[in-house]
């Protein structure tokens, strides 16, 4: 397959824009390689930012690309900060993936847990503290600097003929004693989009929430906006959600919240059924509405009613979010629609996507994605099928993980998947420094999810145990 592709710009500088930026760089063919990063720092949603984002208001608004300048290139005044940037990291923050298979296959992470998981977990456990995972993504990234424009935020990819038209904005552009933005456009054969799925809040659209929330903005949150239990102390507390930000969330609040703490579930995930099982916490249904009254009031599917509750926490996930495409490729139920393998869009494949999937153990599954998009560019993969073929492929997949974004999700097909990226990747040109993508493990199941399972559900069931124990001693 001769190569096409010459020009790629990247969108992101997370682990999925380091996995891109790599792949395509290892093939040494390409003339041109940019990576565009919105913030002042490289680490994507591994960065820590003190002040979180805010309650997404009103919860249906979806993000939009800003209008360019009449004339482009030109300067402009600066636009407002987009507070989606802000991470949902906090400070006692541990990876929920075993870091053995969590790693890039070439580089392993440090050795290194935080004194919170030792507590929990014990020495030597599969856990990492968050400042080791965005040390590891900024290392990578030193062979690939000089690559990287920061502090740039693209805001319109339209295809014209055989090229992208990548519209940028730079913030902080000094003119004359004043920031500014500066506005202009860039041309390239294709675009990887790496920017990932943790940056604009998901919050169910209940009704009276919008409603509740002016009247009482102080009492609203997203999981993406907690920073440490320190402020829950004492405080009545409803969390809203059923998956891995819930549960630990439970964990770290359940002891010290005023009892009971109420998690409210639309689905129980099974696998995590032991950590909403702990003392102190009271579980209930999908919430039927909400309003101000009686300092908040939240009734729920079956009847039931919670008034002056301080905090409700909303750990119900992330909107799919590429404002900068058009037409939105985003379904209502949020899944991205039209692009095959979640990698290469339909009827044209210089757009691709790297990092969209989940529960697939990252960051791996997007070092195998970006090789297998790099040596695509490059003209030396295997063919993408036909068009109807590529159809075909989506319409199953919706038969089988219905139309939101579990359709996303890879487990349990692990094995198929990385197989069929490794397949599709082939072996690396002779003369460059790509390599062979490893054959699937099945060690990478137990060591990435299975172990970490296990010691999550041996210290849930410690919290419960060493509760009754304190409550006799009382006695």
């Amino acid at each position: 397959m001769a190569q096409k592709y010459r020009r790629v710009a990247i969108i992101g500088s997370g682990p999925s824009g380091l996995s891109a930026v790599k792949a395509l760089s290892d093939e040494g063919v390409f003339e041109a390689v940019r990576l565009f990063e919105r913030r002042d720092r490289i680490g994507g949603t591994w960065l820590y930012d003190p002040e979180p984002d805010i309650f997404p208001t009103p919860v249906s608004k979806l993000p939009v690309s800003r209008q360019p300048p009449a004339q482009i290139p030109s300067l402009a005044p600066p636009a407002p900060e987009d507070t989606q940037a802000r991470t949902g990291i906090y400070t006692g923050l541990d990876s929920n993936v075993g870091a053995l298979p969590m790693a890039f296959t070439y580089k392993p992470f440090p050795t290194t847990n935080s004194a919170l998981s030792i507590q929990k977990y014990g020495a030597n456990n599969p856990f990492r503290p968050w400042k080791v995972i965005a040390g590891y993504i900024e290392d990578g990234f030193n062979d690939y600097r000089h690559l990287i424009q920061l502090n740039t935020t693209v805001e319109r990819v339209v295809k014209e003929g055989d090229e992208w038209i990548v519209t940028l904005r730079k913030s902080n552009e000094p003119y004359r004693g004043h920031a500014q933005d500066y506005w202009w456009q860039e041309r390239y054969d294709a675009v990887i989009v790496a920017t990932g799925h943790y940056a604009v809040p998901l919050v169910p659209a209940i009704w009276g929430i919008d409603e509740a929330y002016k009247a009482l903005p102080n009492k609203f949150e997203h999981s993406k906006s907690f920073r440490s239990a320190e402020n829950y102390v004492g405080k009545k507390v409803i969390v809203v959600g059923g998956s891995i930000s819930s549960v630990d969330l439970v964990t770290d609040l359940s002891p010290i919240v005023q009892a009971p703490l109420y998690v409210s579930q639309r689905t129980k995930n099974p696998l995590l059924e032991e950590g909403f099982k702990l003392n102190h916490v009271i579980e209930k249904p999908s919430i039927r509405r909400i309003s101000s009254h009686n300092g908040g009031s939240v009734e729920f599917e079956d009847g039931s009613i919670v008034e002056n509750f301080d905090k409700i926490i909303f750990a119900t996930g992330y909107r799919l979010s590429y404002p900068f495409l058009s037409p939105d490729p985003v379904t209502p139920q949020n899944r991205l629609a039209g692009f095959y393998q979640h990698i290469f869009k339909n009827d044209d494949p210089s757009l691709a996507v790297v990092g969209q999937v989940k529960a697939a153990i990252s960051f791996r599954v997007y070092e195998y994605q970006a090789v297998a998009v790099a040596r695509f560019l490059a003209g030396r993969s295997g063919s993408l099928p036909s068009l109807e073929e590529q159809k075909d492929w989506e319409a199953r997949r919706l038969e089988y993980k219905g139309p939101t974004n579990n359709f996303h999700a890879i487990r349990p097909d692990l094995e198929e998947y990385f197989t069929w990226l490794r397949n599709f990747a082939g072996k690396p040109a002779p003369g460059t420094k790509g390599y062979e993508l490893p054959p699937w493990d099945d060690a990478w199941v137990s060591q990435g999810f299975e172990l970490v399972l296990s010691l999550r559900d041996k210290h849930w069931k410690h919290l419960r145990s060493s509760h009754g124990t304190e409550i006799r001693a009382k006695l």
